[in-house]
């Protein structure tokens, strides 16, 4: 997720749209504390929760230049999400 202040949050969930909803709210993770949820910019499915738990740590290690270049990647499913999921539509 793009926060206001341009940071990228990772997590993990089994409803997209209800967890962004909640984070938008503030009532989702204290991170959302002192900045807002803008919009989702990368969506990877096909995890039980155990590799989902890896695979968040995984992107969280990354390097901040690397995620723009994970977000780009072909690996996004966002695009086939049948409503992407913005600020606007909650």
């Amino acid at each position: 997720i793009l926060c206001s202040d341009d940071s990228l949050y990772t997590g993990i969930t089994t409803d997209v749209k209800r967890r962004f909803a909640q984070h938008v709210a503030g009532t989702g993770a204290k991170y959302f504390r002192g900045r807002t949820a803008r919009r989702l910019v990368y969506l990877e499915g096909g995890h039980n929760r155990s590799s989902a738990s890896r695979r968040e740590v995984e992107i969280k290690r990354l390097r901040p230049a690397d995620k723009p270049l994970l977000i780009a990647s072909p690996g996004n499913q966002l695009d086939g999400l049948v409503c992407p999921v913005d600020v606007a539509q909650i």
